[in-house]
């Protein structure tokens, strides 16, 4: 079974990920739709029990958030994977601004995640660990992170 950890700013690009790469396999777990860290721990709980594989597609920006899932998801038997979406401030107030309704977010809510972030590194315990950027051609760009030089 496996368990992935999304991470980055709001309007990264993680909810994209999800929905091109796992929608079909993975539950996602979501801040957004689910409203509350309760409904979320019953969903989480649930996965783990059950074996089924999750997707935590929120913005996870510390080490400590992002662990939760981790060490939970690992002593369950699952492989635990992290993306981390890269993408500049900047870039992400701009997609930000295209969203409408309760998908757009406060800009200074992308930019207090931002000060908050912390890059995921692979001494978390990730089985795997990939950074996600923006192609020019606006596809996402998938690369795995070794811990070789």
């Amino acid at each position: 079974m496996q368990a992935i950890v999304l991470c980055g700013l709001q309007a990264s690009g993680k909810s994209t990920l999800y929905k091109t790469r796992w929608a079909d396999t993975h539950v996602r777990l979501n801040r957004d739709m689910l409203k509350t860290a309760h409904r979320e721990a019953i969903l989480l709980h649930a996965c783990l029990a059950a074996q089924q594989p999750f997707v935590a597609d929120n913005t996870n920006p510390t080490r400590k958030t992002r662990t939760r899932y981790l060490h939970l998801a690992k002593a369950a038997g699952f492989e635990v994977v992290c993306y981390h979406c890269v993408v500049p401030v900047d870039e992400a107030l701009a997609r930000n601004a295209q969203r409408n309704g309760a998908a757009r977010v406060p800009d200074a809510a992308v930019r207090g995640t931002a000060r908050k972030l912390e890059a995921p590194t692979l001494d978390e315990g990730w089985d795997a660990l990939y950074v996600v950027t923006a192609a020019p051609d606006g596809t996402l760009a998938v690369t795995l992170v070794s811990d070789a030089p």
